[in-house]
């Protein structure tokens, strides 16, 4: 069976689409894992204790100080042997308490002891699931590695219909499995990727920017990271939280980039460019603020940032660079012309002008283009899977002897 020997906490939060969780974990021992129930403290109003120890066969931790193991510490214990922390569902309170760092019950206090990979499937009202804090904490956890599982858009128990519904446990377990299986591929291989926006400055208050929000470029670091990987990420300005095991470094303008940029390529075996570096910057800053002067237009003189990419083409000394190529006509064409121009090994073109992809989603369609010309066509992902996509095409193209470790 696909998870014999493997040892899984399922975490299950208060909310009604606590008996798919019933489902997932009949489903998860009939492949032979070994799992652990721990339950939060509103949890056992949708399904009993009982239930899950039968299921499971072990003992089902949901009360932090009357369990008859309180003592033995036992979520602890749970925590450093397990291969995987799954939490389904999630509620909006669960999520919001393991994002802070609080622990007052069974589930947030096993969140807190474990170190291990972590799987999240939120279930909520639709409402809830677009409460700009309940985003914010979901934002936060993702950059910090923890990978979710999106719901499902229908009929939720409050009666409305929207986002919020908690994916099929047939799913969730395609998830385990997926989530189980990373291999420690990439751990002969030092990367650098870049992600997120330029800010051109103006004057004191204002800048020239693009809508990017540094998702993909966040979610290859996290996927190379994860993957064993050392990775550098060199970011623009955005909201994402990095992980403490990626180096991190900031940057705001092109030219910053480009400086960080070539002080950090010596060191790596891969560049990864996926941010959206500003192609004009204003050829004079003001000290001062702009201001409105009645019914005048303001006219601007733009000049070139730098081309990080065409400036990596000089400096590279064997690295592997992959380039991202944003466009909203001729995209192919487009991106193939900027794959021989800058002198790339490998580059990701996706089409900017599609609604609800690209900047600010959380999934894209893009395609793969390699120095031969040969394209690979991917259907709308999640940029998490994009990311591990990318990866797989980059090794398969590079000999593992080329790691420099």
């Amino acid at each position: 069976m696909a998870l014999r020997k493997r040892k899984i906490v399922l975490g299950v939060s208060g909310g009604i689409a606590a008996y798919k969780a019933v489902e997932l974990l009949r489903l998860l021992t009939k492949e032979r894992a070994t799992v652990y129930v721990v339950m939060s403290a509103n949890a056992d109003k949708f399904v009993t204790p009982l239930t899950f120890e039968a299921l499971s066969g072990n003992p089902v931790y949901h009360q932090v100080f009357d369990s008859a193991s309180s003592s033995l510490m036992e979520h602890i214990r749970v925590a450093e042997s397990a291969d995987l922390l799954v939490v389904a569902p999630a509620t909006a309170s669960t999520i919001g308490k393991m994002a802070n760092g609080l622990a007052d019950d069974a589930l947030s206090n096993l969140f807190a002891a474990f170190r291990g990979p972590v799987l999240i499937a939120p279930a909520m009202n639709d409402g809830m699931y677009a409460n700009p804090a309940v985003k914010a904490n979901i934002e936060t956890m993702k950059g910090r590695g923890v990978e979710f599982i999106e719901p499902e858009h229908g009929e939720l128990a409050c009666g409305t219909i929207g986002p919020g519904r908690l994916v099929a446990p047939e799913i969730l377990l395609e998830a385990v499995k997926r989530q189980l299986s990373l291999k420690n591929d990439l751990s002969k291989f030092r990367i650098l990727v870049t992600a997120g926006p330029t800010h051109e400055p103006l004057d004191p208050v204002r800048y020239i920017t693009n809508p990017s929000s540094g998702k993909m470029g966040f979610a290859v670091a996290h996927a190379a990271r994860d993957r064993g990987a050392k990775v550098t990420l060199i970011s623009g300005p955005t909201r994402l939280a990095v992980s403490e095991d990626v180096r991190f470094f900031s940057c705001r303008k092109a030219s910053e980039m480009n400086e960080l940029v070539h002080k950090q390529l010596p060191s790596c075996d891969v560049l990864i460019m996926t941010a959206a570096v500003g192609d004009f910057a204003p050829e004079q800053i003001e000290k001062e603020k702009i201001k409105k002067k009645g019914g005048e237009s303001l006219v601007l003189k733009l000049v070139p940032t730098e081309d990080i990419l065409l400036n990596v083409a000089e400096w590279k000394t064997g690295q592997f660079v992959v380039g991202f190529a944003a466009e909203s006509e001729n995209i192919i064409q487009s991106a193939i012309e900027k794959l021989h121009n800058k002198k790339l090994d490998f580059i990701v073109a996706n089409d900017i002008s599609a609604p609800g992809i690209g900047f600010q989603s959380d999934s894209n369609q893009v395609t793969f283009i390699d120095k031969e010309e040969r394209i690979e066509q991917l259907p709308l992902l999640p940029k998490r899977e994009i990311a591990d996509h990318l990866l797989d095409r980059i090794l398969s193209l590079i000999s593992p002897a080329d790691g420099r470790g």
